[in-house]
């Protein structure tokens, strides 16, 4: 049984058990389900790698029309999810499951309208794995690599489905390339930035499965001003219509 704590989200809108050693919802979580965009007429979404929940529940939450699937690798943390589900009043609407994107059979193939994910942003050979192991699952490529994200994507989204994404920005180049082989084409990219005079940590970035050619490259997103306060934008993340 997992060590939980539970926490208020999204201003107290939203509250997750979450484990306190292993994957905890980050300023990256929120982000990513701010980043999402559903268009008239998308019904079924799916968050990757789901661990406790919060991008699928923070997605329904905003849009009442829509039903959630998250599946994650780690059982524990599917059953975490449901249970979550369960207390935010959003089980009927959000479904969990544990299993793995590499698993062919996971999914029926063009199921999906939109998938969210957030892989794991370091290569095995980045360094040493922690003794966690749910943490080390969730943070180096031990089972969900870029190229396995991409050729998954490509499996479970509709024709001109859509892939929202947030990765690390020093990997940029591997991330774009293994998704244009798997013809996931990439349209907007958003790099983040800590403040001014920061590189950019992680890029957001929303991909059409058989797109055409173009794509553009958003202004920045900066997550603290000059002063060392959080951003308008950031603040409007955790909002619950906030978009970025």
């Amino acid at each position: 049984m997992l060590e939980t704590t539970c926490d208020d989200m999204l201003f107290g809108r939203l509250r997750l058990l979450q484990p306190v050693n292993g994957q905890r919802v980050s300023m990256d979580t929120v982000l990513l389900s701010a980043w999402v965009k559903v268009r008239s007429g998308q019904r079924e979404i799916l968050e990757a790698g789901c661990a406790s929940g919060a991008v699928s529940l923070m997605l329904a939450m905003k849009h009442r029309n829509i039903r959630v699937t998250g599946v994650d690798i780690q059982p524990e943390l599917a059953e975490l999810a449901t249970i979550n589900a369960e207390n935010n009043g959003l089980a009927d609407r959000v479904t969990f499951i544990a299993g793995d994107i590499r698993d062919k059979g996971l999914f029926p193939r063009g199921k999906f309208d939109i998938a969210a994910f957030n892989p794991p942003y370091s290569s095995l050979n980045a360094g040493r794995e922690s003794p966690d192991s749910s943490r080390t699952e969730s943070r180096l490529e031990v089972s969900c690599t870029p190229d396995d994200a991409a050729e998954f994507s490509h499996r479970v989204l509709k024709s001109r489905g859509r892939l929202f994404t947030i990765f690390t920005s020093e990997r940029l180049d591997v991330f774009l390339s293994a998704m244009r082989n798997h013809k996931i084409i990439p349209k907007r990219i958003r790099p983040v930035y800590p403040a001014m005079n920061y590189n950019s940590g992680v890029f957001l970035s929303e991909f059409v499965k058989d797109g055409g050619e173009g794509m553009s490259l958003l202004p920045p997103l900066f997550v603290r001003d000059m002063n060392g306060n959080y951003t308008a934008e950031i603040l409007k993340a955790y909002e619950p219509d906030g978009y970025i």
